[in-house]
């Protein structure tokens, strides 16, 4: 019989991008509550990050964090050696970094903001695992397995709300990246899957780009009647993430309510 997911990530090393607010942050705490010790990326949230290591303190893990701009390879390389450094290797990498940036319609969508929109929620995912890869298939090798877990969202399964074309096309990528990638490392031992959130309410993302009103109206067509939390999302990256002797990969695991499934 296979064991908890707490336990089977007991002693595992993880990094975690975007780590230290929101949902990334719900899953960085629920990490270390399995018994991982972690690193985290952010970009501005320092306070989170403060917050997560005094949290690791009291639970007798290891926590390092570093702020870096993803959008780059310069960014994201050192990064990735900087966490493998403290952690001594990585058995999960969990790629949270993602953003709407604004609300455009196609005519408004210039190259600049495609591009903008595409390197935050594609690119940096691709960058950290390019260089997070050869760590991962190594712990693959000689600890069991490794697992990579990918956010996207709902957006990318059905479109999301006016405006966020750039932002639906990326994570439908993500889904994509993620579906491909599983058949690409699977032979290695390492095991890729996605999550797509729904309405998942007191991220930075929401409160910046969703009304009071908008978010009545999608909790109205919620078959469970509520918005998600950001803990409803940190439990199936941990299920995810302990799937280093299970037969999932390549899946995407919808936290939604029920307004969607596939």
């Amino acid at each position: 019989m296979s064991s908890a997911p707490a336990q089977k990530l007991l002693g595992k090393r993880a990094l975690v991008t975007a780590g230290a607010q929101g949902i990334g942050l719900a899953i960085s705490r629920h990490l270390l509550a399995a018994g991982c010790d972690v690193f985290v990326h952010y970009r501005s949230s320092a306070e989170g990050a403060r917050a997560l290591a005094a949290e690791a303190a009291a639970l007798g893990r290891r926590f390092g964090s570093a702020s870096a701009d993803l959008t780059s390879t310069e960014g994201c390389n050192p990064l990735v050696a900087e966490a493998i450094a403290f952690l001594g290797g990585l058995d999960i990498l969990i790629n949270n970094a993602g953003s709407l940036v604004g609300r455009r319609t196609l005519p408004d969508a210039d190259d600049d903001f495609w591009a903008e929109v595409m390197s935050l929620n594609v690119g940096s995912l691709r960058r950290i695992t390019r260089a997070a890869a050869p760590h991962l298939i190594e712990s693959a090798k000689t600890r069991g397995g490794a697992s990579i877990v990918n956010l996207s969202s709902l957006a990318g399964r059905k479109g999301g709300h006016a405006g966020s074309l750039a932002y639906s096309t990326a994570k439908g990528a993500v889904l994509t990246f993620s579906r491909a990638l599983a058949n690409e490392l699977g032979p290695q031992g390492v095991r890729v899957n996605a999550i797509a959130p729904g309405l998942i309410l007191g991220t930075s993302f929401h409160n910046t780009h969703t009304t009071a009103a908008s978010a009545q109206a999608t909790i109205a067509g919620i078959p469970l009647g509520r918005a998600g939390h950001a803990d409803d999302v940190a439990r199936a990256a941990i299920f995810l993430a302990s799937e280093f002797d299970g037969f999932i990969t390549g899946a995407t695991l919808d936290i939604n309510g029920g307004v969607y499934s596939a």
